[in-house]
């Protein structure tokens, strides 16, 4: 493809994709396909020669579009926004021709200074302190540009522990770093995205999950008893991960009680804001930033709700030479005159390679203005708004956590199961799309105001899809148990089969670790046993009684260990019926259970 013909096809490719996103509301938003869809629909093994631009092209809609989840749909609900728009397409577009590699300044001296630049506005913006801004060539806090929010949580947790393990060492200089590592404790709170756990697990040190309160909330109260435990033994608490705005239902951590306790501690406070971050420039949300003066770093992603696509995470830290002290080698081939002298974000990250990510950020903060981002992010609240009065208005739901920005969470009132059905059937409509959480052991809807583009119609419609389907689900619920006696023996399916005969599976997943019921894990993994054996026979009959009622997976712990309070009782397992006898017929098949 010579320069002309990038021409011609550039600018066809532009009128596509602002046609796909001018139409997006027509398409269906989840894709109706199976795993393995794609490989039926091209050939085995690539071509030996050229290809015609024309039949690439046409394969976007033949082979990529109909598995593809629309993100930017009006009609998607799931996860967090995933937004995109024209000034950041068109930023990126120019980054990607550029194509400079940004690891020091002198690598490309545009990349790093205008990355020092937006980063200082956005930290403006938002209402940081000015100890994470780089005002001065010798300002020791600052901003960088990272991929994702989970990637900033495990660079602050490393920065932490380097800080943890050097004090440590003032103090025992006889020790090895190995050693103190093996007693470092890290803390989050039980409502944490699940990256905070791999951070832990990956840094390898223990993470230790503290229980939020009836608002889903880390108090105070909660981390200084689980410091108390740890020191008294013999453990060393160096780090905390505080979340504004948590996955699951958008609660809020006490940053305000945590960051005293911190400071007195010498705990590295992180704040992971990955999709509350965004609203902070409104200035009316900003008091859930309190107490932001006393953490070490900040993580937020405008390529959620600032419609700067993915992947762009704003990061700030007061002071960058814990990061320093962490990430920095430099051999010669990556030294140059003015080293030391200006930012070389290769010490900030992990990777050394580092895309011009400044340019989109840049072209959106101009394009819309403060102005323009406050009204966007209120709007989006705004519809969220509507969403919930109409919830509300049904007695057949609840809402059992506040409202909290754009995100609603919802379920149907009575057992977890009538949720669950009503979140399959919905997705597998494709119609509108959602993802479900458990909150302290309720099975919950989230529906939240992605797409720039959903409006009151779009949301009244959603509302009477959901309240359509609901009904459905509920007349289905109510008519098998009238019935179907409740001591019934359960139809034995074949594990072969399963799939086949469940329309719904794999149409939804679960954004937590409490289970709700058993569910198929991976059938290709499936044992043959011989079934006259007494091995089988009570595993097939423990998988026949397994509870359908919903109480906390004893799994959902697995790696976590979580301090309770002390008048808190764990789940007590229901007493085992004895098993049949050697000879009973066991089932054909069972499915594995989560």
């Amino acid at each position: 493809m010579d320069a002309e013909e990038y021409r011609r096809k550039g600018k066809e490719m532009v009128d596509y994709i602002a046609d796909y996103l001018e139409n997006i509301r027509s398409r269906r938003v989840y894709p109706n396909v199976k795993p393995g869809y794609l490989h039926n629909l091209v050939p085995e093994s690539a071509p030996l020669d050229p290809e015609p631009w024309e039949d690439i092209f046409s394969d976007v809609e033949r082979v990529v579009m109909p598995g593809v989840t629309h993100w930017q749909s009006p009609h998607m609900h799931a996860y967090f926004p995933a937004l995109n728009s024209y000034p950041s397409l068109l930023g990126d577009m120019l980054a990607d021709a550029i194509n400079c590699i940004g690891f020091t300044w002198a690598s490309s001296p545009a990349a790093t200074e205008l990355e020092t630049v937006v980063m200082n506005w956005l930290g403006r913006m938002v209402g940081l302190p000015d100890e994470f801004l780089h005002l001065r060539s010798d300002s020791p806090g600052g901003g960088v540009i990272q991929t994702t929010a989970s990637e900033s949580t495990f660079i602050c947790l490393l920065a932490g522990r380097t800080e943890a393990i050097r004090r440590y060492k003032e103090r025992c200089p006889e020790l090895e770093d190995a050693e103190i590592n093996s007693r470092l404790v890290a803390y989050t709170s039980d409502q944490a995205h699940s990256s905070v756990e791999k951070a832990g697990l990956i840094g390898l040190v223990q993470m230790r999950y503290i229980e939020s309160d009836d608002q889903l909330s880390l108090r105070g109260d909660r981390l200084r008893e689980a410091l108390r435990k740890d020191r008294a033994n013999g453990l060393i608490p160096f780090f905390l991960c505080v979340t504004l705005g948590t996955t699951g239902a958008c609660a809020f951590d006490n940053l305000m009680e945590l960051g005293p306790i911190c400071k007195e501690e010498r705990l590295w406070l992180h704040v992971d804001a990955a999709y509350a971050g965004t609203a902070f420039i409104c200035p009316e949300f900003r008091g859930w930033l309190a107490g932001i003066q006393f953490a070490d770093s900040i993580a937020f992603n405008p390529s959620k709700w600032m419609m700067v696509h993915f992947d762009c995470t704003a990061m700030w830290v007061k002071n960058s030479n814990a990061l320093h002290r962490t990430f920095n080698v430099e051999p010669l081939y990556l030294q140059h005159e003015n080293s030391g002298l200006a930012i070389d974000y290769m010490h900030w990250q992990i990777p050394l390679s580092k895309r011009f990510r400044a340019l989109k950020l840049w072209f959106v903060i101009r394009k819309y203005g403060i102005k323009g981002l406050q009204k966007h992010i209120r709007e989006g609240v705004r519809m969220a708004q509507k969403f919930e009065a109409l919830v509300l208005s049904d007695p057949r739901f609840e809402i059992p956590a506040k409202r909290h920005l754009g995100m609603v969470v919802f379920r149907l009132v009575g057992d977890n199961e009538l949720t669950e059905r009503l979140l399959k059937r919905i997705n597998s409509n494709g119609a509108l799309h959602c993802v479900p959480a458990s909150l302290k052991g309720q099975y919950v809807i989230r529906f939240t105001v992605t797409s720039a583009r959903t409006t009151t119609e779009d949301i009244t419609k959603d509302w009477a899809e959901i309240r359509s389907t609901a009904s459905t689900i509920i007349h289905e619920y109510h008519a098998a148990n009238a019935q179907v006696p409740t001591t019934r023996a359960r139809a034995r399916v074949p594990l072969a089969e399963t799939r086949a005969r469940n329309e719904l599976f794999g149409s939804s997943l679960l954004l937590a670790n409490s289970p709700m019921s058993p569910k198929i894990v991976n059938g290709s993994f499936a044992a043959m046993f011989d079934m006259d054996t007494d091995m089988v026979t009570e595993c097939g009959f423990n998988f026949a009684h397994l509870r359908l009622g919903h109480k906390n997976s004893p799994g959902q712990n697995r790696s976590r260990s979580v301090d309770r309070p002390a008048d808190v009782d764990e789940d007590v397992p229901d007493e085992k019926p004895a098993p049949p006898t050697a000879k009973a017929q066991a089932p054909a098949a069972a499915p594995a259970a989560q």
